[in-house]
């Protein structure tokens, strides 16, 4: 199994961080029978010092650190990366936090969605047998504070629920994960969006438990 995380700010988290990549590697590493490897083209971190997203501050270094993640990138940023990634790096399995950043500056929910379908195309282009799990959109600060914005966010993850349980084949499965419940941006986050140790912890464990149920990947995800 070879996972490529493929996120935005959430996803690369910054300087000092441990970063929710970090948690489910190490869950992988305890419950996973079989061999997994972690694969990407970047392996930074966002500085904000800099701007840039190559900080190699981790919090724990000792971890695969490789992903495809960025700083204010969204689905429209990654559409026409993902191909290239993945048959580089040869993946065939991805984990992907995507769709805040989309909603907030670039393309609303039917665009977005636009956007999905040619990322999944792309992904399937390079590995036809690609396996990819989907986290919806998680409220944040902005969505509490901006009405408008958070009924877009929830628009959005109605229509990407559907897409991904159509685009889902035998040859090539979409996962969507369950949102962490709660999400509570005071405990979950740090600012109001970006992950706290917490919000690490339930990022990964979305992901990890829908793995496990839906193909037998590791086990359920626990406090370490």
């Amino acid at each position: 199994m070879r996972i490529m995380f493929v996120g935005d700010s959430m996803t690369i988290g910054g300087a000092g961080e441990h970063t929710w990549r970090f948690r489910m590697w190490q869950h992988l590493d305890r419950t996973h029978d079989g061999p997994f490897t972690v694969v990407g083209p970047r392996d930074g971190l966002y500085d904000p010092a800099t701007g840039g997203c190559d900080a190699q501050s981790y919090a724990d270094p000792g971890f695969p650190r490789a992903h495809l993640a960025g700083w204010g990138e969204g689905w429209l940023h990654m559409a026409p990366l993902i191909g290239p990634a993945v048959r580089e790096h040869r993946a065939d399995t991805l984990l992907v936090s995507l769709g805040l950043i989309d909603l907030g500056f670039y393309t609303n929910a039917g665009q977005t969605l636009d956007n999905v379908h040619r990322f999944v195309a792309a992904a399937r282009g390079a590995e036809p047998h690609v396996r990819i799990v989907v986290l919806p959109v998680l409220s944040n600060v902005k969505a509490v504070d901006d009405p408008p914005f958070g009924a877009e966010c929830e628009r959005f993850n109605e229509l990407l629920a559907k897409a991904v349980a159509e685009l889902s084949t035998p040859a090539s499965p979409l996962l969507l994960a369950s949102p962490p419940d709660p999400w509570d941006l005071a405990a979950a986050t740090h600012d109001g969006t970006h992950p706290s140790l917490a919000g690490e912890h339930q990022l990964a464990a979305a992901f990890a438990d829908a793995l496990h149920q839906g193909w037998g990947v590791g086990g359920r995800y626990r406090l370490t």
